[in-house]
């Protein structure tokens, strides 16, 4: 589970190719499939947005987010 600095934005990469995003009370806000290439991170959701990320010191950055590990 990487989740943002204010605990607002919870992100599960999940086995398979999957992830799975909730955003406060909003369980699966979003959700579809994931890609790792070295440090990218690319996400297609279900509704066709594309979407990239890079892992870099411990952390995944993406969409203005900085996610931890928990």
């Amino acid at each position: 589970m990487w989740v943002d600095e204010s605990d607002f934005v919870r992100q599960e990469l999940l086995p398979g190719g999957r992830y799975d995003e909730a955003r406060g009370d909003r369980r699966s806000a979003y959700r579809g499939a994931y890609w790792i290439q070295g440090e990218r991170i690319i996400y297609l959701d279900d509704l066709g947005f594309w979407a990239f990320g890079e892992f870099k010191d411990g952390q995944l950055h993406h969409a203005g987010y900085r996610f931890s590990r928990r």
